[in-house]
């Protein structure tokens, strides 16, 4: 089981003349390692994209990716990864976003496939992940 982080699926989604061709082989290389995954918040994140949920369903279909509800423990997890971040002098507000999903990776003990491995890192030094930077 894999956790697709949304930057890949933009790629897909928007044709990203840099990372498209990386994000798609990158896709089907871990679909043969196991089921690919979403949660609620990567699908709001690609919903921004597009118009009706039909679309966005069509999509999600269409790059082998299911939705996978997020846990109390990664819900938990979250805040407290976003706790140390703002204590550190994180400024962003909007980045709760990226906590959820590498909670839920990390309560899950699956990996993230993703472009931005910065964040996952600092604050889930242990989870795995699957990047263009780690290959």
């Amino acid at each position: 089981m894999i956790l697709v982080d949304t930057n890949v699926l933009l790629d897909l989604a928007t044709g990203d003349p840099q990372w498209s061709a990386w994000s798609l082989s990158a896709i089907q290389a871990a679909a043969v390692d196991g089921p690919l995954h979403i949660n609620a918040v990567i699908y709001a994140e690609l919903s921004v994209r597009y118009s009706n949920i039909k679309e966005v369903d069509d999509f999600i279909e269409i790059a082998g990716v299911q939705l996978l509800d997020i846990p109390r423990k990664a819900a938990f997890l979250a805040a407290k990864a976003f706790s140390r971040y703002r204590i550190s002098g994180g400024a962003k507000t909007g980045v709760l976003s990226d906590f959820f999903i590498g909670a839920h990776a990390s309560a899950l003990d699956i990996p993230i496939l993703t472009r931005d491995v910065r964040r996952y890192r600092t604050y889930f030094p242990d989870l795995r992940l699957i990047a263009p930077q780690l290959n």
